[in-house]
């Protein structure tokens, strides 16, 4: 009986893992869309890609995960350029995007980061 429990138990994080998981991603994937569309420039693959995952300190002392992940856009339809984004949580802590006359685009997402 104590295995099935166990069992459960290791079940129910490994749902609860993925489940943060799709969220981070979708949240990333929106934030990229959006990203491209106001920098008026080609979402390429319409994907975003998670690079890493790493803990970080929260501002209340417990422990969250930090994600990072890249998206390609085109600003000419032939290059590929590279974005690349952090989330904490749902909050977006760091992006590099879609650059228009050499410098990048200041970028606030439509919910204010939340």
């Amino acid at each position: 009986m104590p295995s099935l429990i166990l069992l459960m138990i290791a079940g129910a994080a490994i749902a609860a893992w993925w489940n943060a998981s799709r969220a981070a991603a979708e949240r990333a994937e929106a934030l990229g869309r959006d990203a491209c569309a106001a920098a008026n420039v080609q979402w390429l693959d319409h994907s975003v890609h998670g690079t890493g995952v790493r803990l970080y300190r929260r501002e209340d002392g417990w422990l969250g995960l930090e994600r990072s992940f890249r998206f390609d856009y085109s600003e000419d339809g032939i290059e590929r350029h590279v974005g690349r984004m952090v989330l904490r949580g749902e909050r977006l802590v760091s992006f590099t995007g879609p650059a228009q006359g050499g410098r990048v685009l200041p970028f606030t997402p439509r919910d204010g980061g939340q």
